[in-house]
């Protein structure tokens, strides 16, 4: 059963001052067996390429999404403990047998069926992969990228205030800048678990961002705007005045009006909330750089093309070109496999 401690970190803030200060005393942590407490399958269709949709959820220097072993791990609270989740397709791209693993913690019934739910989500097993696929492979310069990316999910990340606090930090900076100050925020206000000398981090909950003094969130690396903007969404998604549950609710266009009327929170940071947040493939943001920057790479056009009439051909899926320019960045710097040949025929 997993142990919970604390420890007092205030020796270790000031000993390094390039790292922000936790606004608490306690950071607490677990630490578990190395052995599986529970275990499951994860029934989806094919085709499924679970290298793929991890790679497009993560990115480099990822605290929280860890892909290592032909394994996606992540540390998912279940109340107050914490537990390490392990997935692995112990079949093939074509006939996937997906397996979920659960370590640490003393998981009820109830707790693991809503580790599975949170799985889901976030890998998207519950998408039929089909017309996204169709779509992409049409394109006849998107084919190949498509065909070996075959089975990538668009992913979404586990819960509405985690897609802000990915998104906020992001906001007119690099993706290096970003990286660097969601890995602070990780490490300062997430609990972590330890396994076999290792420790594994939990993101950081929207209670414990409300709760945070600005001065400990400016010093992660936020400017002001920034640190009011995610406390203030921290602070609504805990009085629940803002919900998962109410934006999906809304039409799209309902849901980036209500997004846009956040502080702090422009057309960029709401489609990319919905997108990345939700799953609205409907949704592509606007100026993007970097999508923007490789979906052009993939489609061969003339630098300044604009890409505006090519979205507009993919329609209520333009969203999934995000997902998929990432992910043929990714293929091209050899970070994802590219699927073999389909073992079965698929109608053109």
């Amino acid at each position: 059963m997993t142990m919970i401690s604390g420890r007092r970190n205030s020796l270790a803030a000031d000993a390094d001052p390039s790292r922000c200060p936790h606004d608490r005393s306690l950071e607490t942590h677990a630490t578990c067996p190395g052995e599986a407490v529970a275990q499951g399958r994860l029934r989806t269709r094919a085709p499924f390429h679970l290298e793929a949709t991890v790679r497009v959820l993560r990115r480099p220097a990822n605290l929280v999404e860890v892909w290592e072993g032909e394994r996606y791990k992540r540390v998912v609270a279940t109340g107050d403990d914490l537990a390490l989740v392990e997935v692995e397709n112990r079949g093939t791209i074509d006939s996937p047998d997906v397996r979920f693993f659960v370590r640490g913690g003393d998981p009820s019934t109830a707790t693991i069926a809503g580790l599975e739910r949170t799985l889901r989500k976030v890998l998207g097993l519950d998408l039929d992969p089909e017309p996204l696929q169709h779509v992409v492979e049409a394109e006849r310069r998107l084919r190949a990228t498509a065909l070996a990316l075959r089975g990538m999910r668009p992913p979404r990340f586990a819960d509405l205030f985690e897609a802000f606090a990915n998104v906020i930090p992001f906001q007119q900076v690099s993706l290096d800048a970003g990286i660097a100050i969601v890995g602070r925020l990780v490490e300062r206000f997430g609990r972590y678990l330890e396994q076999g000398g290792r420790r594994f981090r939990a993101f950081p909950t929207a209670q414990a961002i409300a709760e945070a003094r600005l001065d400990a969130l400016r010093r992660c690396g936020l400017s002001v705007v920034k640190a009011e903007s995610l406390r203030h969404v921290a602070r609504a998604i805990e009085s629940g005045e803002l919900s998962e549950r109410g934006i999906s609710s809304m039409t799209t266009s309902d849901a980036l009006r209500t997004l846009d009327e956040l502080p702090g929170i422009g057309p960029w940071s709401a489609s990319l909330v919905l997108l990345r947040g939700l799953r609205r493939l409907d949704v592509f943001p606007p100026g993007d750089v970097g999508a923007l920057r490789g979906l052009s790479g993939l489609m061969e056009l003339r630098p300044g093309a604009s890409l505006r009439r090519s979205l507009a051909s993919f329609g209520d899926r333009r969203g999934y070109l995000y997902f998929f320019a990432l992910g043929g960045g990714l293929l091209a710097k050899g970070l994802i496999h590219a699927a073999p040949p389909s073992t079965s025929a698929r109608p053109r």
